[in-house]
Parts: C-alpha cells; structure tokens; sequence
C-alpha cells in the first residue's frame, strides 16, 4: 500500500521525470512506499479533484505560477511549494524528497 502520494509539477511533465527516478530511489533506499510522479501544471486541476495527491512541488520554471497554484492547493488542503533551483539543476532527488516531506508532516 502506497504511503503517500508525491506530484511534481512543470512546464510540460517532462523535465521532472528525471528527478522523479531520483526521488523513487531515494524514498525507496530508506524503505518508503511512496508513488511519486510528474505532471504538466495543466494536470493540477484534474489531480486535485480526482487523486489528491499528498503534496504538490513546483518546478522553478513554473514559479511564477505559485500563487494562482496555491489557492487550489490551499481550498484543497494539500500543501505545496516551489522546488529549490539548485536541487532541481542539480537533480538532488534526496533533497526533493525531504523537502515534500517536511510538507506533508
């Protein structure tokens, strides 16, 4: 059974699968079921009403899009935030992977 459920949002759900298998790998190495998985930021919506995700992390290049991202995120009560540039660049998945968690504690 699936502990929690971890959604990165970008551009086009692309960029992110990357750090995505970065992520699997680190929750999987300390022993967490998590499913963790990439989307367009067009997808949000859909993923609010119909999966609800634990917690929904921004890509940097979306930034921008916080704001109008955090009032669904809030009237949904999931939590989100942007992803840190430089773990992103530099595909920490580890970092990523604390970084939703402490989110979603």
């Amino acid at each position: 059974m699936v502990e929690k459920t971890i959604m990165l949002a970008c551009a086009a759900g692309m960029s992110t699968s990357m750090l995505v298998k970065r992520m699997q790998d680190a929750a999987a190495a300390s022993g967490k079921d998590y499913e963790i998985f990439a989307k367009s930021t067009s997808d949000i919506d859909d993923q609010l009403k119909n999966h609800k995700p634990d917690v929904i992390l921004l890509g940097p290049q979306v930034a921008y899009l916080k704001g109008e991202v955090q009032k669904k995120t809030d009237a949904a009560g999931v939590p989100m935030d942007v992803i840190n540039m430089m773990d992103y660049g530099m595909m920490k998945g580890e970092n990523v992977l604390k970084t939703a968690e402490a989110l979603m504690a």
